[in-house]
């Protein structure tokens, strides 16, 4: 692969969709099972971002599935999807409970703030996206920003500018999310992939 994306599965329905998201601008990517990955893939793959997938787990529970030891101090471009937003957030320093409201198909968003992961396609909209998910965010640490929220106030983008860093409480590569693939396309511009 070299210079690819590298896609971290967690057992979401979605992951091979997501690849095959990537792959329609014609870059390269690979999936790989969290448990898979390790200091000797990534030294093989030189990935120039990573993707954290959905999963059908909660993090919540004591034997959820991780993010690799190995990607720890792994300076590059990361976006994490449902389940990899929750990892990410858990990580450093925010908190996850269960959701009083369990959002599943459609859901507006209030966007709160300037990102460079949102479509142009936003621009002073509410946009609607897919979402899938029983748990939630109910404290993010400072070292993220939140971006948008949900109609039902749930967490729904953060980032972190500085190293990268974007988490999205929903499915963009599903057709349920309107210009859901420009934000991949836009994750990907980040990572200096040029269209």
């Amino acid at each position: 692969m070299q210079g690819g994306i590298l896609i971290i599965d967690y057992g979401s329905q979605y992951t091979q969709l997501i690849a095959r998201r990537i792959r329609e601008f014609n870059v390269y990517s690979e999936i790989h099972p969290y448990n898979k990955v390790n200091h000797k893939l990534l030294k093989l793959l030189k990935p120039k971002g990573l993707i954290l997938s959905g999963g059908p787990n909660s993090i919540l529970d004591k034997n959820s599935p991780k993010i690799p030891k190995c990607i720890n101090n792994l300076s590059k471009p990361i976006l994490g999807i449902c389940y990899g937003l929750q990892l990410l957030i858990h990580k450093n320093g925010g908190k996850i409970t269960k959701s009083s409201i369990r959002e599943y198909g459609h859901a507006k968003l209030k966007i709160l703030r300037s990102s460079k992961i949102l479509p142009k396609e936003w621009d002073n909209k509410s946009p609607k996206v897919w979402m899938s998910h029983g748990d939630s965010i109910s404290y993010v640490s400072k070292k993220f920003q939140i971006i948008a929220k949900s109609n039902n106030n749930i967490i729904s983008i953060i980032e972190n500018k500085k190293k990268k860093i974007f988490g999205l409480q929903f499915h963009p590569e599903s057709i349920g999310t309107i210009s859901g693939k420009n934000i991949l396309k836009n994750f990907l511009n980040i990572i200096k992939y040029e269209y």
